[in-house]
């Protein structure tokens, strides 16, 4: 019994498999359907395949696309922050405060305040937005220059605000109040645009005394957001790439100026591409960052399972809340939530790209850019690529006076979502259907 030789068996009808084999179906380049000459079970595959990413293209296309992803992204976030906020936070609030409870309570209090907020947000017509840009710009000037005159020192930097028992971060509202002020002053240059003055003047000089006012405070990390939202609205604009050069030169000697002249925050720089060389000292925190984030594995240890946050961790549930979760999420976890935040980022620019309104395009890109830059900063002071600079992980980390504008800004986005036209017409659409299903129910029963 003889059996043939593998490199002699063709595949009939399949052309080019083998090449005594003479194709059994037309060329698909001469009239037939692409496909046609594959095997009934491998086209029957690329078939669905096809069927699928047609699918995918017609979910991704349709009019609340944006809308659906920038409020499902927001939601899953914060319930991940509330979650990992409660695990990081435990320990430390048993030993300060004798309740393991007490920072969440905290942060449920902050999102009970913020919720209504951002919901207002998305509801204000943007006419009205616009009218709050200028006061909000003022209000976070005088608000940095009291806690310049008057603020209080925690770790190392002064930048907090305190009213009787109440504390706030100012920076933080600044935060929202420059991309809203400079969206606006923009939006009303919209045709000037091309002139440099227009472009420069006042945006860059209001963005550099409140950069600066920041600084008073030795609040380097803020500082640094705040100049890549300046950066980003000014690449939105359409700024030559010759004043991108200037200006990262500008602030890089800066930068280094400023950490050659604070010995904590120049050792934290030099020391943090290595922090196992000074690890009793500058290397602690982002040792144990790297502890927490290497044992976590691909699915983590569980929630509540962390074994940094019982001390080893400074900050574990505002800085290094990232730390934490990818020792009791895993990868798995920590993906997610980057994925998460690129998603709002996504949606956010699919609107700005859209829109007709320049005020609406220019916010929602320097809102991308403040939250997505944050958040980029944070995960790289984690992971010990960039130095360890004291920026929370937004929606994430606990803090109210971060979270409320964040949740601000993000009720913002959404409105300006479900305002995009095609957007509005399908939510009508869907009222008036509702409405409509209800009425018959509500005849249906009177009938009876």
């Amino acid at each position: 019994m003889t059996t043939a030789n593998p490199e002699d068996v063709a595949v009939q009808g399949h052309p080019g498999l083998h090449p005594d084999v003479p194709p059994t179906t037309a060329d698909p380049g001469a009239g037939a359907p692409l496909g046609s000459g594959l095997p009934a079970a491998w086209r029957s595959a690329r078939e669905r395949v096809a069927f699928a990413g047609r699918r995918t293209r017609e979910a991704i296309d349709t009019p609340l696309t944006s809308y659906y992803l920038l409020l499902g992204a927001s939601a899953l976030l914060l319930t991940i922050g509330l979650i990992m906020v409660l695990s990081a936070s435990s320990v430390r609030s048993y030993l300060t405060y004798d309740d393991s409870y007490a920072v969440v309570k905290r942060q449920l209090m902050w999102v009970a305040i913020g919720l209504p907020c951002a919901w207002v947000a998305s509801r204000i017509p943007v006419r009205h937005v616009r009218r709050l840009a200028y006061p909000g710009f003022l209000l976070a000037l005088v608000l940095l220059a009291l806690v310049a005159r008057f603020g209080v020192l925690i770790n190392g930097n002064k930048n907090w605000l305190a009213i009787g028992s109440f504390t706030m971060q100012p920076a933080e509202v600044a935060k929202l109040a420059i991309v809203l002020w400079a969206a606006n002053i923009y939006a009303h240059k919209e045709r000037r645009l091309r002139e440099l003055h227009h472009l420069l003047v006042p945006v860059v000089p209001g963005l550099f005394a409140v950069i600066a006012l920041v600084l008073v405070g030795r609040d380097l990390g803020t500082a640094m957001v705040l100049a890549a939202i300046l950066l980003g609205m000014l690449w939105v604009v359409g700024a030559p790439l010759r004043l991108f050069g200037l200006s990262l030169s500008v602030l890089g000697v800066a930068a280094v100026a400023l950490a050659a002249t604070d010995p904590e925050r120049l050792e934290r720089i030099t020391h943090f591409t290595d922090p196992f060389k000074d690890y009793t000292d500058a290397g602690w925190q982002p040792a144990h960052g790297l502890y927490a984030l290497s044992s976590g594995g691909w699915f983590g240890q569980g929630i509540s399972a962390s074994t940094q946050k019982w001390g080893d961790l400074p900050e574990a549930h505002t800085d290094f809340i990232f730390a934490v979760l990818g020792e009791e999420l895993g990868l798995a976890g920590t993906l997610l939530v980057i994925v998460l935040f690129f998603t709002i980022a996504y949606a956010a620019i699919r609107v700005a790209l859209t829109t007709q309104d320049p005020f609406v395009r220019y916010a929602t890109f320097g809102i991308v850019v403040w939250l997505l830059g944050q958040m980029i900063i944070n995960v790289g002071m984690v992971l010990a690529v960039l130095p360890v600079i004291g920026i929370p992980l937004p929606i994430v980390s606990y803090g109210g006076s971060a979270l409320l504008p964040s949740l601000v800004a993000l009720g913002l986005l959404i409105g300006f979502a479900r305002r995009e036209p095609d957007a509005a017409a399908a939510l009508a659409a869907r009222r008036r259907d509702r409405s409509a299903g209800l009425a018959a129910a509500a005849s249906y029963h009177r009938s009876r």
